[in-house]
């Protein structure tokens, strides 16, 4: 998949995003040509029920909780996806980030 890109989805609250727009272009990552720190922003709802054996960042096991969240999307070289997964779970505060990575066809034209 060398050459070609992803693009990566994440939920995170937000007081997360500066650290984690921080990490990302410390790696290199969030790069389209000669521009840096390139990612899209929404607000979110986020809504979980905490299971039995969880330790939740927030809310509590057995409850449902929802909060404010923000969707960040951002591109990424296929063969550096990992290490960007990898930098999302380091900064992200939830026990389990949700997060997906995405194949980007725009390398076709």
């Amino acid at each position: 998949m060398a050459g070609t890109t992803v693009k990566l989805e994440v939920y995170l609250p937000p007081q997360t995003l500066e650290p984690l727009r921080q990490a990302l272009d410390q790696a290199g990552l969030c790069r389209v040509g000669n521009y840096s720190h390139v990612m899209a922003v929404q607000p979110s709802r986020g809504y979980w029920k905490s299971l039995e054996g969880s330790d939740p960042w927030l809310g509590t096991v057995g409850e449902l909780t929802q909060a404010d969240e923000l969707k960040v999307e951002f591109p990424c070289p296929a063969e550096r996806a990992e290490e960007a997964a990898a930098i999302i779970r380091r900064v992200h505060p939830y026990e389990e980030p949700v997060y997906y990575i995405i194949p980007v066809q725009n390398d076709i034209f």
